[in-house]
């Protein structure tokens, strides 16, 4: 497929088009850069070096190899990721131009693979939200509403992806934090099994729970990045549509959905019975209470172990005080002062949660899966839409004001303290013209048949929308 626009073209077709000759990688570099410049305003990359890009796309055109694998096409690292060419600041004041001395190990298989490093991508700070509205580097803004949220913590890379300031990027997802920004901005977003990918490199919250993931604008984008990260072969295979079993878990995943992301969720739902997929009416047990026992005291106390060790391995010469007074966001830096005294995650919390509550949990989906015959389950990826830039605390939802971080986690969270795959497909826009997305999750390890099933799943939601920037 050919395009006259370079930067409409999705990761897959750009490199079959530089394969055949259509363009090389230096006309796809400029055309993005152009991009980048126009909607500079969604505030959607931290770093940017266009010279050092340029040159780096006249070697590849020179070596005739563009094309190949990922190479020539430029991507968007979210800016908590180590690329050892620009810097990493997570977002945050201490860490701003610190560059890291060797990429994360998912970094360095991009580049070995031939991809560029177009942009280091906006965050919520130190990824500890998700909003992306960011006091040190400004908030991102979506390009479907600029007056809105991107989503977090990845806002930055699913902005510079939606705007098609770049084909795809990588993001990081503790609890939400790459399929929360994909389904605010009409994009895929997928996160792996736990331990699919390395973690070392990546600036943590948690290393139980973080992952880096995929943001694209297919699912064929997202399973390539996830080969190369991954180090196995994509296979390509589709699942076949007609007999696929899907369960719908009623309880807590469709309750208290804003309108139209009920009607979005219950057509989504139509459509897929009527393309052949079985879909299993089927709750998961105590769900939310098994979920709220593991989450903070996992991320809490991991964190206060994990960033004091990064920083030290990672000779930023940083300490955990630097750290903290070098917090912008007052919601940053009122959790991360939190930990530093008396209020701090006891450890005897974060060993219940651990020995006994994740367990607990990760034992509850196995069986639900298993006692259903389920391929995945699926439900709507946040309980509403967008919501504006500023609502860091509360959020309007049916009319009353909710918390944002608690409501916009709540679908996503549970799957990503059990530490199975999940993967967000955009499914509509709501009448404002703010995408949706309905979420997949499969069993843990599952993925390569979680992601044949989201390819097969795709057309079937059939979204073609995009947004137009100003």
């Amino acid at each position: 497929m050919s395009a006259s626009d370079p930067c409409e073209l999705t990761l897959v077709e750009a490199l079959a088009d530089m394969r055949a000759g259509r363009f090389k990688s230096r006309d796809l570099i400029e055309a993005l850069i152009t991009r980048c410049e126009r909607h500079e305003a969604l505030n959607a990359f931290v770093s940017t070096d266009w010279r050092r890009l340029r040159d780096e796309a006249d070697a590849v055109d020179a070596s005739g190899k563009a094309g190949e694998v990922l190479t020539g096409v430029p991507l968007c690292l979210k800016d908590n990721i180590n690329t050892a060419i620009l810097p990493t600041s997570a977002g945050t004041g201490a860490l701003a131009g610190w560059v890291a001395r060797e990429a994360a190990p998912v970094a360095r298989a991009l580049f070995e693979a031939g991809a560029l490093l177009g942009a280091t991508g906006n965050m919520h700070e130190l990824a500890f939200g998700i909003t992306s509205n960011n006091l040190v580097t400004g908030a991102v803004r979506n390009p479907w509403n600029q007056a809105m949220i991107a989503g977090g913590s990845s806002g930055g890379v699913a902005a510079g992806v939606a705007a098609r300031m770049m084909p795809a990027g990588i993001g990081t997802d503790t609890g939400a934090s790459v399929r929360l920004p994909a389904a605010l901005t009409g994009l895929v977003g997928y996160r792996p099994t736990v331990g699919r990918y390395r973690g070392e490199g990546i600036v943590p919250i948690s290393h139980t729970r973080d992952t880096a993931g995929p943001i694209a604008r297919t699912v064929a984008d997202a399973r390539l990045l996830d080969a190369v990260m991954a180090g196995r072969p994509n296979d390509g295979r589709i699942a076949e549509v007609a007999g696929l079993r899907l369960g719908v878990p009623r309880h807590h995943f469709y309750e208290s959905l804003d309108d139209e992301t009920a009607a979005n969720a219950e057509a989504t739902l139509a459509a897929l019975a009527e393309a052949g997929v079985e879909l299993v009416e089927a709750d998961i047990a105590d769900i939310g209470a098994l979920n709220d026992a593991v989450g903070f005291p996992v991320a809490l106390f991991e964190f206060m172990q994990d960033l004091p060790r990064f920083l030290d391995e990672n000779g930023t010469g940083l300490s955990m005080r630097q750290m903290l007074d070098g917090a912008g966001s007052p919601d940053v830096k009122g959790l991360f002062a939190s930990q530093m005294g008396p209020e701090a995650m006891p450890e005897a919390a974060y060993r219940q949660a651990m020995d006994v509550d994740r367990p607990r949990l990760q034992a509850t989906y196995a069986d639900y899966f298993e006692a259903n015959s389920l391929d995945a389950i699926i439900f709507p990826t946040t309980p509403m839409p967008a919501r504006p830039i500023g609502d860091d605390e509360t959020v309007e939802l049916n009319g009353e004001r909710v918390p944002t971080f608690a409501t916009f986690i709540r679908n996503t969270d549970p799957g990503s303290n059990a530490a199975i795959p999940g993967i967000s497909l955009p499914s509509g826009l709501s009448a404002d013209g703010l995408p949706m997305g309905m979420e997949l999750d499969g069993p843990a390890g599952s993925d390569d048949r979680l992601l044949a099933v989201a390819a097969a799943i795709e057309p079937v939601f059939a979204f073609t929308a995009k947004p137009k920037p100003a």
